[in-house]
């Protein structure tokens, strides 16, 4: 079991790094378009909170240390020190937020949706605070520039998310 957990912690953290690197750059935001999220809800819905944090922090770590992970096949750290750090460390929180309420609610359609925006806003809230000192904008400006282009994408994420992990929970 200990090798199927690695698989899967090393498969979820691959998962991520191909949906960031699957990006669209707005003109008006440093924070792109990308599929990230979606990696992360599915991280935290199949592997749990403890497999889900794991699985996004190995993630993060390959890009702190320069593998081309990020959002338009970047790395580095200092993307993590970037305007758009505290999203990229976010997914750890909302991969552990994700599979913790999955844990304690159950596996359902409506369930997992609540549990994935738990988890979206933890990283909204965590991107958008360190965008925020980063930048010294202020809060409802981050908003615009961080959060709001970006919910209806967002909310297809979690339907979608919400969707594969109610499938594929049974088969991980």
């Amino acid at each position: 079991m200990k090798t199927k957990k690695m698989i899967l912690y090393a498969l979820f953290a691959a998962l991520t790094a191909v949906c960031s690197m699957i990006s669209i750059p707005l003109p008006f935001t440093p924070v792109p378009i990308n599929l990230a999220t979606l990696s992360v809800f599915l991280a935290g819905g199949l592997l749990g909170s403890k497999g889900g944090a794991v699985s996004q922090l190995v993630y993060v770590l390959l890009g702190a240390i320069g593998l081309p992970v990020f959002a338009g096949f970047t790395g580095g750290f200092g993307h993590i020190t970037g305007p758009t750090g505290g999203y990229i460390i976010g997914y750890v929180s909302a991969a552990w937020l994700t599979g913790f309420m999955v844990e304690k609610l159950g596996q359902g359609y409506y369930k997992n949706i609540i549990s994935m925006t738990a988890g979206l806003a933890v990283c909204y809230l965590l991107g958008t605070v360190w965008f925020m000192y980063i930048t010294s904008t202020g809060l409802i400006a981050a908003l615009m520039l961080c959060v709001v282009p970006f919910l209806l994408g967002d909310a297809l994420k979690i339907a979608t998310g919400s969707i594969l992990v109610k499938k594929l929970h049974r088969l991980v």
